[in-house]
């Protein structure tokens, strides 16, 4: 199917039988991505009674149980009620699933305090190109570990404080990171650019969402795409999310 809009006064095309899959999907096992120390996801079969929903054990369907804890199992789309002391959730928050958007490619670099940040000084030339609400940020080094990396300790890349004001500043609603979060592992529970982004708790951008852990192959070259996330329609903060990406024409 042929989809056609104008971005900008700009008509573009895209074919939706193209998709270009960035998520890094939910799995069991020690292959899985893992942050902040959080239990990996896990499936096992539906037991009641003499019931086992499971094929393979003799069970008339499959039927599974799962645990995941979205923000640090996969990939993952959250909304302010991360933060927020009001309850919000990523079912309301999202009224939309389509965005033109921007893909980057940064190589963060190290600050004073011996981290790995992206800041103002390398989104600056990108900001003043954006015109879309959406913005994907790939990080370099981008080895295709990073789909199955453990970043639980290591402190890892994030977004400093004045580059996400550069970022709100620059009318992105949608931020799409392959980092385990835009905030540093450890930062005393501050979470500056999470604060930043949703501007909470003095006006908070209840519609705007933040999607971390994707994974974007080299073959994706920089520039601008319709990004579709998918969310699950759940009454909580964050849910697993599929994104994906299609070129226009």
């Amino acid at each position: 199917m042929i989809l056609q809009f104008t971005i900008e006064g700009k008509n573009y095309k895209v074919d939706s039988g193209k998709p270009k899959e960035i998520t890094i999907p939910l799995k069991s096992g020690k292959d899985q991505v893992s942050c902040f120390h959080i239990p990996p996801y896990h499936s096992e079969p539906l037991v009641v009674g003499s019931f086992v929903g499971d094929r393979s054990q003799g069970g008339s369907v499959n039927c599974s149980l799962i645990s995941v804890y979205p923000h640090g199992n996969s990939t993952h789309t959250e909304c302010v009620g991360h933060i927020s002391d009001e309850k919000h959730n990523i079912y309301d928050s999202l009224k939309e699933s389509f965005f033109p958007a921007k893909l980057i490619t940064v190589l963060p670099e190290i600050n004073s305090d011996g981290d790995f940040v992206i800041g103002v000084k390398q989104l600056e030339i990108h900001l003043s190109e954006i015109k879309t609400n959406a913005l994907l940020i790939r990080t370099l080094p981008n080895s295709v570990d990073k789909r199955s990396k453990n970043y639980s300790g290591k402190n890892p890349p994030h977004i400093n404080p004045d580059a996400m004001n550069a970022i709100v500043a620059g009318g992105i609603e949608h931020l799409i990171v392959d980092l385990p979060s835009v905030d540093k592992e450890e930062d005393g529970g501050k979470l500056l650019s999470h604060h930043i982004f949703w501007n909470y708790p003095a006006d908070p951008r209840t519609h705007c969402t933040i999607t971390e852990l994707v994974y974007i192959p080299e073959d994706i070259i920089d520039g601008l795409y319709l990004v579709n996330i998918q969310t699950g329609a759940y009454d909580v903060d964050a849910s697993p999310s599929r994104v994906v990406l299609y070129g226009l024409d």
